[in-house]
């Protein structure tokens, strides 16, 4: 902001309407940012009122450090990573065979994608789980009469119901993203691939999909690291992730604040680690986009 000192401005040199102003004699005033100031303000006292409310509440500390390596605490953990890359793998195995089908001129393929996408989009993932869990009350046996046949009790375990649950969840969000992906790329591309008498699917595999990975990447690896929090709705149909076995202990010893600070510390180391993942991996995908890259 330029403000005038105590000197009259200076006429003009040669008294016309078009000579330059002498702006010599203004002073250079800094602006102030009072709203940003407020606002950085207001963001610390609210931490710091956080950190003593913490500091004074009924935590005991130590409890804490103990279990935050707990054994059962760690091969929750380990489930819940495992569980993810599963489940995320076959979302997204799930999902390219969707958005190829969505996009298909068949009208069967493409309306069965957009069932597919409505009925799993549109309800819950808890109450999926819940009926995968449950599938033995409508069907009791699995398998080919008359050459195998197995009790849908004993094969629909936690680990199977999660893993269902989640990744055909999972498959119908991801046939979406894929989709988005591939309808980013240039039609010249489908034309060019076509002229030269190259199946569909061949040139989707190998001209389509990477060019249109640097889009598809973003929003699945958003989608992998819900994933890892999802994982929690598991303990319901008691799958042994970490907030199940978390609850296990704290049921155990009534330390129900200090576990679920265990949970919260092993979330966000997970999270963490991801999200770095992801930044590297957008990154390599970005090259020779003609963009800035995914760091930037």
């Amino acid at each position: 902001m330029l403000t005038p000192d105590l000197a009259p401005p200076a006429a003009a040199a040669d008294g016309g309407a078009g000579a330059l102003i002498d702006i010599s004699h203004l002073q250079h005033v800094p602006r102030r940012y009072w709203g940003r100031y407020s606002c950085a303000v207001l963001i610390l006292v609210a931490l710091a009122l956080l950190m003593i409310a913490f500091a004074r509440g009924q935590i005991e500390w130590r409890y804490v450090g103990h279990f935050l390596t707990a054994r059962s605490i760690l091969e929750g953990l380990l489930n819940t990573i495992m569980m993810s890359v599963l489940a995320m793998a076959l979302g997204i195995a799930l999902g390219v065979i969707t958005a190829v089908m969505r996009l298909s001129a068949n009208p069967v393929l493409s309306w069965s994608a957009r069932g597919y996408t409505w009925l799993f989009r549109g309800t819950p993932v808890i109450l999926q789980l819940l009926l995968w869990f449950n599938l033995a009350l409508v069907f009791p046996t699995l398998g080919i009469p008359g050459v195998y046949t197995a009790r849908t009790v004993d094969v629909m375990t936690p680990f199977l119901a999660t893993l269902l649950g989640l990744g055909i969840n999972q498959g119908a969000y991801t046939s979406e993203v894929v989709r988005a992906g591939l309808l980013s790329v240039d039609i010249g591309q489908y034309e060019a691939a076509k002229s030269i008498g190259m199946p569909r699917l061949l040139a989707l595999r190998r001209i389509i999909l990477p060019q249109a990975m640097r889009v598809i990447i973003p929003p699945v690896g958003n989608e992998f690291v819900g994933m890892v929090k999802l994982t929690s709705l598991a303990s319901v149909i008691q799958y042994a992730e970490m907030l199940h076995n978390a609850e296990n202990i704290y049921y155990a010893n009534s330390r129900v604040i200090e576990l679920l600070i265990v949970a919260g510390i092993w979330y966000l180391v997970a999270v963490t680690v991801l999200s770095l993942l992801q930044s590297r991996l957008e990154a390599v995908f970005a090259r020779g986009s003609g963009r800035v890259t995914a760091r930037q």
